[in-house]
């Protein structure tokens, strides 16, 4: 018999609705999940029992008024979303991963947190992120490590696994991510999920925590298309301060939408070889892909092969950015001894950054962009869509990135694991790992679609029929 964390996010959202479900009952089943496999699983930083069980009595009183007046009710009503570490809670403390910060409590919410509660969502904790978000990997000074479900002496990725690893392994329906490098789509692959990163602009980052790079947004990780493509329309829209805004869908669209619609034949780009230069394509990423081009074919999609010369520039400019962001970060003046060595590492480096070396990454980002726009992407005769590996080799075990002795090092090792997702950061355009396969030893490798910038509607469409001619929410790991 089917347990409640069995059912999808709209379905959950549906027996709310109709009185089936109850929100307490609901968020009671997740709680109860967390206190039994989260040791294991390393999702959360902070629980917030008390306020989920509030917030859930609250969602049950509207629901009942609601179905008296015959009045609807937002579509996630009622469900448990948790939010990554990284985001701003009132009330909740927010460590970002860091023992610099473990007694910070904010006394205001982020654009995102006032978002989920204005759309009925129940917040059961703050999810695990690395420090400051900076590796791809969820290993830190506070909390266990994140977790693959599929064999937990593997990473969850990161940064935001542990928001992956909370949905992979039923303690929550779906989650708030994160992704500024591929934060987001590195944990859907290592996790089997599905993740959306949204155009630049989609979804505001404010008001105190803006990145004024434009590489970061917050996002969706799910186990379906359409319960992503839903939690996306929650989190999206433009917000007073906000440095970018996307196109906003035509009047009376959704994403979630979308996930029900045909997205015709299209003609997407096949992309197997790194963009950098020195980086090793397992086999198992490789066929991941190989199987998903032909899979795209069988429904109708010119398929071509694309070959992209392998160039270090991207890479450098990254790295300038980055370590910017991580110098930015908001450390106390007594809490830089407590800091992960990659932290000190990149902080360092990010301080000796001039302003020139610092505005021409932004430009290199922008050519970048500009390039793909007009060269690969046109809208009349472009490439659709570019398909490619999501990240380089399959999940690896917890620590198998890490090494603080050398930080160069390991950062230097983090960047040939994901060669292919900070592409889309840098040029601000929508991109989803899909989990399409499974390897040999049973592990999920995803891949990774990448579309015209403001146009994640197409990759939700084409994302559904794919899911539709390979369903992947029958599998589930031991822990489920």
């Amino acid at each position: 018999m089917a347990e409640l964390h069995d059912l999808t996010a709209l379905e959950q959202a549906e027996g709310i609705r109709s009185g089936e479900l109850s929100p307490v009952e609901l968020t009671d089943h997740y709680l109860a999940r967390m206190d039994r496999l989260d040791d294991a699983l390393g999702a959360f930083i902070t629980r917030t029992p008390e306020l989920a069980r509030k917030q859930a009595a609250d969602a049950e009183s509207e629901a009942l008024v609601a179905r008296r007046e015959g009045r609807e009710l937002p579509p996630l009503h009622g469900v448990p979303v948790p939010v990554k570490d990284l985001n701003q809670v009132a009330g909740v403390r927010c460590t970002m991963g860091s023992r610099a910060l473990t007694e910070y409590v904010p006394t205001v919410d982020d654009h995102v947190v006032d978002k989920l509660r204005a759309a009925g969502t129940i917040m059961l904790g703050k999810t695990n992120t690395p420090e400051f978000g900076l590796p791809c990997y969820t290993e830190n000074a506070v909390a266990p490590p994140a977790r693959t479900p599929w064999d937990l002496a593997r990473s969850a990725g990161g940064s935001s696994g542990g928001a992956a690893a909370a949905v992979a392994g039923g303690l929550a329906p779906l989650a708030h991510a994160s992704d500024g490098g591929g934060s987001i789509r590195i944990p859907a692959s290592l996790c089997g999920l599905y993740g959306i990163k949204p155009s630049r602009g989609r979804v505001s980052a404010g008001p105190l925590l803006h990145d004024v790079t434009g590489l970061s947004t917050s996002g969706p990780l799910a186990r379906t298309v359409a319960d992503a493509a839903t939690l996306l329309d929650a989190l999206a829209g433009p917000m007073p301060g906000d440095p970018y805004a996307a196109p906003a869908l035509p009047a009376g669209e959704t994403f979630a939408g979308h996930a029900r619609r045909d997205p015709g034949r299209l003609r997407i780009a096949c992309l197997t070889g790194a963009p950098i230069p020195d980086v090793e394509i397992h086999t198992d990423c490789r066929t991941a892909v190989t199987e998903t081009a032909a899979l795209l074919g069988e429904l109708g999609h010119q398929v071509e092969e694309l070959s992209i010369p392998a160039d270090d520039g991207i890479r450098y400019a990254f790295t300038r950015v980055w370590s910017v962001m991580a110098a930015n970060r908001p450390v106390p003046p007594d809490g830089e001894e407590l800091l992960m060595p990659l932290t000190r590492y990149l902080r360092g480096r990010g301080a000796e950054i001039s302003g020139m070396d610092f505005a021409r990454g932004m430009y290199a980002f922008r050519a970048l962009a500009q390039t793909l726009a007009d060269g690969l992407m046109p809208a009349d005769g472009g490439y659709d869509v570019i398909l490619s590996p999501t990240v380089a080799q399959p999940p690896f075990p917890v620590g198998g990135l890490r090494d603080d002795a050398d930080p160069q090092a390991e950062f230097a090792a983090i960047g040939a694991f994901t060669p292919f997702t900070a592409l889309y950061n840098a040029t601000g355009q929508p991109a989803v790992s899909v989990p399409l396969h499974w390897n040999a030893e049973g592990l999920p490798i995803g891949v990774m679609l990448g579309g015209r910038y403001g146009d994640e509607a197409t990759l939700i469409a084409l994302s559904a029929q794919l899911e539709r001619a390979r369903p992947w929410a029958g599998r589930k790991p031991e822990v489920w």
